[in-house]
């Protein structure tokens, strides 16, 4: 199976940057070294001077791929959606039953992540981490509605709207699909984010999963619905 998807490449919208980094080796070299270092120091901490001196390579080499950091982190939020997308189809896509479809959905999109040996020069945890932490920073700009024309959250919102769809199969006649869908992807960031750093505040823990709660929250709501 990992060789049958070695030669798998993740669609990122092109517009997000100049050159794809999955192009070359410095490319590669340019996301596996922007992640460690976003979640060593944060994303406001984070400049590509600091990125070149961490890969050997001069600040302008940094540039000819992405304009700016904040395109580079669309690039990474936009990988990151497109990665849990591509598991979600490649989960559910022989499935029959439309409630353990979707099932399989909320868990693909809540639940705790493992390293994806098919992308070696992304580290996925990392990555969650930095989803977890940074990925509002990524839309909550003056720029998001041109942005959002641009197609720069397609992947993102095509996300949702599987599950959108997925919800629908189930209830056609529930009314608040989309919001449902989207307080699920959403939903779980926040709660991961609430059980590493205000564990007072949510139920989920080491036995109760943001799986488990968002399970609960969609079952109950389109069933009663």
């Amino acid at each position: 199976m990992i060789n049958l998807l070695s030669n798998l490449k993740i669609a990122v919208p092109d517009k997000i940057f100049i050159k794809d980094p999955e192009s070359s080796d410095l490319g590669k070299r340019i996301i596996q070294n922007s992640i460690v270092l976003i979640d060593d120091i944060g994303f406001d901490n984070f400049t590509f001077k600091k990125l070149g001196a961490k890969i050997g390579s001069n600040e302008s080499s940094v540039y000819r791929y992405f304009e700016n950091k904040h395109k580079l982190l669309l690039y990474l939020t936009s990988w990151y959606w497109a990665w849990i997308e591509y598991q979600l189809v490649f989960a559910t896509h022989n499935m029959t039953d439309t409630e353990e479809k979707l099932v399989k959905a909320i868990e693909t999109v809540t639940k705790t992540i493992q390293e994806d040996v098919t992308f070696s020069h992304i580290n996925e945890v990392k990555l969650n981490t930095i989803i977890i932490n940074e990925y509002s920073k990524s839309y909550l700009t003056k720029e998001v509605d041109t942005e959002n024309k641009e197609g720069y959250f397609v992947v993102y919102k095509r996300l949702i709207g599987r599950i959108k769809d997925m919800i629908l199969t189930i209830n056609p006649d529930y009314k608040y699909a989309s919001s449902l869908a989207s307080t699920v992807v959403e939903g779980a960031l926040h709660q991961h984010y609430l059980v590493e750093h205000f564990p007072s505040i949510t139920d989920c823990n080491t036995k109760i999963t943001p799986t488990d709660y968002f399970k609960n929250v969609v079952f109950n709501a389109i069933k009663t619905n």
